[in-house]
């Protein structure tokens, strides 16, 4: 019998939690269960969700910001379409393929500040593998330089620039000569380039774990520091690229910042396939691929391929036909000032870090009695509780999708997609608003353990009821 997809997934549509249960992720699969987000999404379009029962859910998540001009955009989708039916040739690595010269092109135009060229990467992890390995052979230097909470990726030499413990736990011994230096401190910055064998700052213009933000003029000076001590300046816009923060870099709102490397993925991809760009100034380049033998000295067997290229390319066209950048400054201001507004009513309501359609809602400790004991009682229990009785509510209550910040951080996390509308925001404000109002009860920690225990008695009932059938 022929492939036939879409009865494939008729027929196993019920089996999807057991199959990872069984073979993927069982750990994970638990959590989902725990926290109320197990699942099962049949559609999607835009910056909504839908499951096997027909209920829409309001992504505010957008796949960790990949999905910056919505779930299923047209103009992406047909260019795939129109990719496959062409029959394109892919992969076939001795050529100059035309769609990656095309998206280097365009990148190129639209980011400037003499990054001459474009290395292709499967994600935005890749991107960072290779931006060390660029910095290393250009300068002849070892040593790195991250802040804390960054977060670069996973892989071996990303996580040894991660400034969060719980990714790094039994992952040791880690890239030698990684130093970490004070979140947005120029002196503590200088103090660390003294010493002159620093390859690389690596720094996300905005912390993706926690949302946190720099002084303004702080990226600017912090390269003019690095050029003066022979320092490469590598920007991670990962997550803040592609209109997520108001511009098509975040840079771009940081007055003259000037990097030698510049890492794309997530929103590039379009939701699609996977793809990253790492944008090189001709000098780095020069010193990597120095000569005819050493053309291929840094590559990868999927770097370039059709589809990839294609969503790239598509992408770029979706983010501008959708106004991205100007929407995310629109919706993201509505947003803040919403939640803002209801600062002065929730005492544990602390702070809204916000650039464009990234969000960091911080909560802190109470000052009445009441309130002061249910927060310490949830912090005594666990240090990652606390923000999980906002995203849970959101999530069971009021079918809206967003994340905590961080390990150990009281920050819930919004980063929808670019294209969500005043609607949208109205129905998240109207939601956070009702959750903030049973989060300020005393006995919203106890609430919260009853939903997380009620989850998991049910979800281990269905199990035990669960046919272990093969399709």
């Amino acid at each position: 019998m022929p492939f036939d997809l879409a009865n494939l997934i008729t027929l196993n549509a019920h089996r999807a939690e057991l199959l990872h249960q069984e073979h993927v992720n069982p750990r994970f699969t638990t959590v989902l269960r725990t926290i109320g987000f197990d699942k099962s999404y049949t559609r999607a379009l835009g910056a909504h969700l839908y499951d096997a029962q027909g209920h829409e859910y309001l992504d505010f998540l957008g796949g960790y910001a990949v999905c910056n001009f919505g779930r299923n955009h047209p103009t992406i989708r047909r260019a795939l379409e129109t990719a496959l039916a062409l029959e394109m040739p892919s992969m076939v690595q001795f050529e100059s393929p035309l769609l990656s010269g095309l998206l280097a092109e365009e990148l190129k135009r639209r980011i400037g500040r003499g990054l001459d060229f474009v290395y292709f990467t499967n994600s935005g992890t890749e991107g960072i593998e290779a931006a060390i390995k660029f910095a290393k052979c250009a300068t002849g230097r070892a040593a790195l330089l991250s802040t804390p909470n960054a977060f670069h990726g996973l892989t071996n030499g990303a996580l040894s620039l991660n400034g969060c413990a719980s990714f790094r736990e039994g992952f040791a011994p880690f890239l030698p000569d990684c130093r970490v230096v004070a979140f947005d401190d120029l002196a503590a910055l200088e103090r660390a380039l003294a010493p002159r064998d620093v390859a690389a700052f690596v720094i996300e213009p905005i912390q993706g774990k926690g949302v946190n933000l720099h002084s303004p003029g702080y990226l600017e000076a912090a390269g003019r520091l690095c050029r003066a001590h022979g320092t490469l300046l590598v920007i991670d816009e990962v997550q803040t690229g592609l209109g997520r923060c108001g511009s098509f870099l975040a840079i771009d709102q940081e007055g003259s910042v000037e990097p030698d490397i510049v890492v794309l993925s997530k929103a590039l991809s379009g939701g699609y396939v996977p793809v990253g760009a790492v944008l090189v100034r001709s000098s780095v380049w020069k010193r990597v691929f120095s000569t005819l033998d050493r053309a291929i000295v840094h590559s990868s067997t999927f770097h370039q391929g059709t589809l990839a290229m294609t969503a790239g390319l598509a992408s770029l066209a979706a983010y501008d036909e959708t106004n991205a950048a100007a929407n995310a400054l629109r919706m993201g201001a509505m947003l803040r000032e919403g939640i803002e507004a209801m600062r002065p009513r929730f005492e544990m309501l602390r702070a809204v870090r916000q650039r464009g359609l990234l969000i960091g809602i911080e909560f802190g400790a109470p000052t009445s009695l009441s309130l002061r004991a249910a927060w310490a009682a949830t912090h005594a229990m666990n240090e990652n509780l606390f923000a999980q009785c906002i995203v849970v509510p959101l999530m069971e209550d009021h079918r809206i999708l967003c994340q905590v910040a961080g390990h150990g951080l009281d920050v819930v996390k919004l980063t929808p997609p670019l294209i969500i509308n005043e609607d949208d925001v109205r129905r998240f404000l109207d939601a956070f608003e009702e959750v903030l109002m049973q989060l300020h009860r005393p006995s919203a920690p106890v609430r919260l353990l009853a939903r997380l225990a009620r989850n998991t008695v049910l979800r281990a009932s269905a199990d035990a009821h669960e046919p272990a059938t093969r399709c």
